[in-house]
């Protein structure tokens, strides 16, 4: 059997090298993202570019490129002076590439030049579209909506703990003469894990939003792409539609990022948002004193008022007695003569009635009835009633009006 026709690797690479060395003899530019960069100890720059597609972001298409050492620190000072922001993962470039293949290392890009205005266009471009799919929405405003507590003092703080954000923060707070209860989340504010982590921050707060009044974003000052995370949408809609007032100090320099735009309050540096606080608390308290100052006059004009009403009632109070005191003592007074009367004319009926018993009484005593010729009878000292009760020969004792006169029974008849 014949052999099949056939070539070497290195003649198929060799044919693949020339075939692109023809096809790209001159430079393109190419968009792609930064999915790692490395600068080695010889100043080279070493970088993977991708294109994601889909909304899972799984690449379809994936590079090597360098950025030699002559080129680089012209290359990477320009973008960070247009930008603002350094050569670094997750960022969108516009790069100028000669395409180059190897027979032993293969296919891969040398950036010789980066437009600077395309990854500024495509922040913006992602910012506006935060900021489109917010409203469209409906939570633009939602947390600006809730209401902000009259006393602020348990905070939460989304930050890190080695940030000297969080540290100026902290201090400016210490410097007030109230009481603040602070508790940090930790987490990264800065890079590639930066909106994972404050959003999972933010998921810590509100397992725990009992526990305070407000939560506060912080972070010191940096590039655009180091603050580039705050205008992501996952992070900004977690905001927005977050359950108690949310108060930032990004420390943004120039732009207001999207998460300041659906805070409740949006201030511009750590320290600023502790003095927000502490002149809240400043308010509080000079209220307090101005009520502390209202009530206690208030207490003494309606103290003094019901002082002057007080008086006023005694003094009633002291005439109507004296009046109803002179009211009784007069229908006393009547009621004394009336009773005075009344007895009078008691007394006198009574005395005609006496009278008038006397007359009775003296119509019929034994005397008046002795003299009107009657006598009364009486043996051994008893009064005679009936002839039944003495015999004959019995002695009987008479009594007359004007004597006594003795005699003998004779005879005697009943009837």
């Amino acid at each position: 059997m014949l052999p099949h026709a056939h070539i070497t690797l290195s003649e198929l690479q060799r044919l693949v090298k020339e075939t692109l060395h023809e096809r790209f003899a001159l430079p393109v530019w190419v968009s792609a993202e930064i999915s790692e960069v490395k600068v080695n100890y010889s100043g080279h720059c070493y970088l993977e570019l991708v294109e994601k597609g889909g909304d899972n972001g799984v690449p379809l298409a994936q590079s090597r490129a360098v950025i030699w050492r002559t080129a680089y620190s012209r290359i990477a000072g320009y973008f960070e002076a247009e930008t603002g922001q350094r050569l670094a993962a997750g960022i969108k470039i516009l790069a100028k590439v000669a395409v180059n293949y190897h027979e032993l290392y293969g296919f891969s890009l040398q950036i010789t030049d980066i437009d600077p205005a395309y990854t500024l266009g495509d922040m913006q471009r992602q910012r506006q579209q935060t900021i489109d799919c917010l409203r469209k929405e409906g939570v633009w405003d939602m947390n600006r909506e809730v209401g902000m507590p009259a006393v602020v003092q348990r905070i939460a703080i989304v930050s890190s703990a080695n940030a000297a954000g969080y540290q100026d923060f902290c201090k400016e707070i210490g410097k007030s003469p109230y009481r603040f209860r602070l508790t940090l989340f930790d987490a990264f504010m800065q890079g590639a894990a930066a909106e994972e982590s404050i959003v999972a921050a933010l998921c810590a707060v509100a397992d725990r939003m009992e526990e305070f009044d407000a939560v506060v974003i912080i972070r010191g000052g940096g590039s655009a792409s180091d603050l580039n995370c705050f205008n992501a949408y996952r992070l900004c809609t977690h905001v927005a539609q977050f359950p108690l007032p949310v108060l930032t100090g990004i420390g943004h320099d120039k732009d207001t990022s999207v998460a300041d735009m659906v805070a409740h309050t949006a201030l511009k540096t750590p320290t600023a948002v502790a003095g927000w606080l502490v002149e809240r608390m400043d308010t509080i308290d000079a209220w307090l004193d101005n009520a502390a100052l209202q009530l206690r006059d208030n207490v003494l004009v309606t103290s003094r008022a019901q002082e002057l009403r007080l008086q006023e009632l005694s003094s009633h109070l002291l005439f109507h007695a004296k009046g109803l005191l002179r009211q009784r003592g007069m229908a006393l007074e009547q009621m004394r003569e009336t009773l005075a009367a009344s007895a009078g004319n008691f007394l006198a009926r009574q005395a005609s009635r006496l009278g008038n018993a006397a007359e009775l009484v003296a119509g019929r005593s034994p005397e008046r009835i002795l003299r009107l010729g009657f006598a009364i009878v009486r043996t051994d000292g008893k009064a005679v009633f009936s002839a039944a009760q003495v015999g004959k020969g019995d002695t009987l004792d008479i009594e007359v009006a004007d004597g006594r006169i003795e005699g003998t029974v004779q005879y005697t008849e009943t009837k």
